[in-house]
């Protein structure tokens, strides 16, 4: 009995010690790194997934399994066709790329703002109309692609994101007023825009 629950700790031990162990990778090494390509196989190991790829996979729901997997910083869920990310997606907090382009998203978790660690977000092509204020909370945020999307009004809050490198807006109908207040609030930022509209403020 005793050697039994001897081994219980030693496993209960061992497990949170491997998960501490797995530190915040830099880009590059997160770029190289072979991914998880099966929901599956990454739910077998959901205390060692640091990478999962997920694309082409008819999904239509954000699959819940994966906010069981305390390591991931890397999430690729394109050409898919879910429709709502559920806002318990910031259990994933060492979450660092985000890639979501071609599925049917109409808004972002309002919860987004509470990322500490994004960096990267790809939500090309799909439907979203409107961006959270919490969106400016994402103070590590360098990249963020909105290109082909229906977005109209931007939170005052973007003026937060400080460390933001690269927006990509093309393809989406924004006035020139608009397009210069955003200008603005990030001087800092490269902005893609497509040409303005005529479509007032």
């Amino acid at each position: 009995m005793q050697g039994t629950f001897g081994k219980i700790i030693l496993f209960v031990i061992s497990f949170l010690f491997i998960k501490a162990q797995i530190p915040l990778y830099d880009s590059l090494h997160l770029a190289a790194m072979a991914p998880y390509t099966s929901l599956k196989a990454a739910i077998e190991d959901k205390n060692t997934v640091v990478k999962l790829v997920l694309r082409k996979k008819k999904l239509k729901k954000f699959p819940a399994e994966i906010l069981e997997m305390p390591n991931l910083q890397y999430l690729d869920l394109s050409k898919n066709q879910i429709k709502e990310i559920p806002d318990s997606i910031i259990k994933l907090k060492k979450l660092q790329f985000l890639i979501m382009s071609k599925n049917k998203l109409e808004a972002l978790p309002k919860t987004i703002g509470e990322f500490a660690n994004l960096k990267y977000v790809d939500f090309s092509r799909n439907e979203i109309y409107t961006l959270p204020y919490s969106f400016g909370m994402l103070l590590q945020l360098e990249y963020a692609d909105f290109w082909d999307n229906n977005l109209d009004e931007f939170p005052a809050s973007m003026r937060f994101l400080q460390n933001l490198k690269y927006l990509d807006l093309r393809n989406i109908t924004i006035s020139k007023e608009k397009q210069d207040r955003l200008k603005a609030i990030l001087p800092d930022t490269k902005i893609m825009f497509s040409p303005p509209c005529n479509c007032g403020n």
